[in-house]
């Protein structure tokens, strides 16, 4: 018998959860943003010293800081933001992202995004900024890998 060490769940989990948590809100568009600040709120603030200009991620209307770290294969992600509503989105995307494995987070079809419809939610500047955060983390995954290689 395999015993599992503490893995995080699977993407495809993480990411049905995530669908089912924002179903409850149906098409309230301010309970939405309302809940997407709400985990923002949860998300552990970053030590000062990771927030500085190297870490900011470009695109984004708002700061958004992230820091990466290689654990065996897994890339173990770390963020914050001075706006309320980029931190829950940032959020949202640590929860589904860190701990999974390098190549996971490179193939991620991270379609929980469309799914609780977020494109209509956060509007065309924010998600510019999301998309910038997805790749950004992409970015990371891929010098890991190569770093690896």
């Amino acid at each position: 018998m395999e015993i599992k060490e503490n893995l995080p769940a699977s993407m495809t989990d993480i990411q049905n959860e995530i669908i089912e948590e924002f179903s409850f809100l149906g098409d309230d568009r301010e309970s939405t943003i309302f809940y997407i600040m709400e985990l923002g709120q949860k998300l552990p603030e970053l030590d000062g010293k990771y927030k500085i200009e190297e870490n900011i991620i470009k695109g984004c209307q708002s700061k958004v800081w992230l820091t990466a770290d290689l654990d065996g294969d897994r890339i173990i992600f770390n963020a914050d933001s001075n706006t309320d509503i980029t931190k829950g989105l940032i959020s949202l995307l640590i929860k589904v992202l860190s701990g999974q494995r390098l190549e996971d987070i490179l193939k991620a079809d991270l379609y929980f995004i469309e799914k609780i419809g977020m494109g209509q939610i956060i509007g065309s500047q924010r998600s510019n900024g999301l998309v910038a955060m997805i790749k950004q983390m992409k970015l990371y995954a891929l010098a890991y890998k190569s770093k690896l290689s």
